[in-house]
């Protein structure tokens, strides 16, 4: 088999094209009986594949990836012997193997995803991520920052005469922040269910929704991929008080994000303002 491709965009299309390939393999292998089952091999052979590549082809950088041990702890010292600390490092790549393993192990759902976005000490965006790809594998699709997308057009629900249409918002299937409701009310906005962080961003990058909001709960490899590529597409991403999103800090928490058509960004962040103080 050939190399991937050198440039970090594409690569990072290849690796997450490459690990939703085995993600589609594992499940019309092991079908869906054992839900539990299912998805601890996708999380295990995602993880495994990009790590083994990372590790062949971009041996100096660092990694802070979801399934590895310890992930979820603010750091504080090394944990391996020999290992390059993602703080002190010039290049992190952030990954989530398999991200909505929920959707993942249900026969017939497609919204589930692979991230793989790189963060880099140079970067002159402000959250620093310099390269991502959000691979749709029941989809059949990637989405990259080496072909970013088109800037999206407004949901037709949403595109009347100066945009006071009805608003799509992408909501969480099983846990949506708990202002949200009001929040749609009063903006006039519809709530769309759907699994994944990445699948959620990926339906605002492609304008089959108008924006995804979320509060309560996230870490950095849950939208540090889907934000490279929303950013790149010229779409507005932010914390909820519209601060900006940090990534490869010391505590990789990222609780909230709004991402959204940057000409609905004041009148989101006014309404969760009026929701969220």
């Amino acid at each position: 088999m050939s190399g991937p491709p050198m440039i970090d965009g594409a690569f990072a299309r290849w690796l997450a094209d490459r690990a939703g390939q085995a993600l589609l393999g594992l499940r019309a292998e092991m079908g869906f009986a054992d839900a539990g089952a299912l998805k601890s091999a996708g999380d295990k052979v995602s993880h495994d594949l990009i790590r083994t590549e990372l590790a062949r082809w971009r041996p100096g950088d660092a990694v802070l990836s979801e399934e590895d041990e310890g992930s979820r702890l603010a750091w504080a010292a090394e944990v391996n012997a020999g290992a390059v600390s993602r703080l002190t490092a010039d290049r992190v790549w952030i990954i989530d193997p398999l991200d909505g393993t929920r959707e993942f192990s249900e026969e017939g759902r497609a919204d589930w995803a692979v991230h793989v976005a790189l963060w880099a000490r140079n970067a002159a965006t402000s959250h620093g991520l310099v390269a991502g790809a959000v691979g749709l594998p029941a989809q059949h699709r990637v989405l990259g920052t080496d072909l970013p997308p088109a800037y999206p057009p407004m949901t037709p629900e949403a595109a009347t005469v100066g945009g006071a249409g009805r608003l799509r918002l992408a909501a969480s299937r099983s846990r949506p922040p708990v202002f949200l409701t009001d929040l749609a009310e009063e903006v006039g906005a519809q709530l769309v269910p759907m699994g994944s962080a990445g699948a959620k961003i990926a339906a605002v990058i492609t304008g089959e929704v108008d924006a995804y909001i979320h509060a309560g709960g996230q870490y950095e490899w849950d939208s540090a991929a889907p934000v490279a590529v929303a950013t790149a597409t010229g779409l507005h991403a932010s914390r909820i008080d519209g601060s900006a999103l940090k990534y490869n800090e010391a505590d990789p928490r990222l609780p909230d994000l709004l991402v959204c058509r940057k000409d609905l960004a004041s009148r989101l962040l006014a309404a969760l303002q009026r929701h969220c103080g």
